[in-house]
């Protein structure tokens, strides 16, 4: 699950992407508004935090910018300002949660979850598809109830194709949910990792789409 996170302070950023690397997160992570609303508005988030005392551009207007552009993600503030009328403004303009400084890093993690869950309509933690089920938080999964082994990859590409089920993604959007910054991408990587879960959780619950993509199958079929 890849996220932005918009700090400028180099301490706490990058104990704050250290802290949802563990937890699974792709993090990119910038430290002013500009660069922020730029990268909002270029990539396909799965969520952001943001801070709100940026350079160059308030997280305010930041917010604000985006949500007029037209982005969707889900966007959790990360403040010191704690006055009811600032998380009151921050929320009427477009942010999905608060969370007030100092934080606790696995609240922050949990938060994250929920607002992406909620963002693809999927109110419960738990993700089911045919007898397969994936925890987020504990990453694991299940396959008719037993326990299945898959690598940081594999479970972060079963994660997309779940919250996403019914459909169709292609491999560059997956490539997106997937990769962070500065991280090298096997021309046939997509591929290889698809091949690796129908092996371990069954042919018939990834369909290749000729041409197209990926898309994970809810109710059983026949593979093509």
């Amino acid at each position: 699950m890849r996220i932005l996170l918009v700090e400028d302070d180099p301490l706490l950023g990058d104990g704050i992407r250290a802290g949802l690397r563990q937890q699974g997160f792709q993090v990119d992570w910038v430290r002013d508004g500009e660069a922020a609303q730029r990268e909002l508005r270029a990539q396909p988030y799965a969520a952001a935090v943001l801070d709100l005392g940026l350079p160059r551009l308030d997280g305010i207007e930041v917010l604000q910018s985006a949500r007029q552009a037209g982005v969707e993600a889900p966007i959790l503030v990360l403040t010191a300002r704690d006055a009811v009328p600032d998380r009151i403004r921050g929320l009427d303009i477009g942010a999905d949660d608060y969370i007030v400084k100092p934080i606790d890093l696995h609240e922050l993690g949990a938060r994250l979850r929920a607002l992406v869950r909620r963002a693809h309509g999927r109110p419960r933690e738990r993700l089911q598809a045919q007898d397969v089920v994936l925890e987020p938080a504990s990453r694991t999964v299940l396959r008719a109830g037993t326990p299945v082994t898959l690598s940081t990859r594999e479970f972060d590409l079963l994660h997309v194709l779940m919250l996403n089920a019914g459909q169709v993604l292609s491999r560059e959007q997956i490539e997106q949910h997937l990769y962070s910054w500065g991280q090298e991408v096997d021309s046939n990587a997509v591929e290889v990792h698809i091949h690796r879960l129908r092996t371990k959780l069954g042919s018939g619950l990834i369909r290749t789409v000729r041409g197209v993509g990926y898309v994970l199958l809810n109710e059983r079929t026949e593979d093509r």
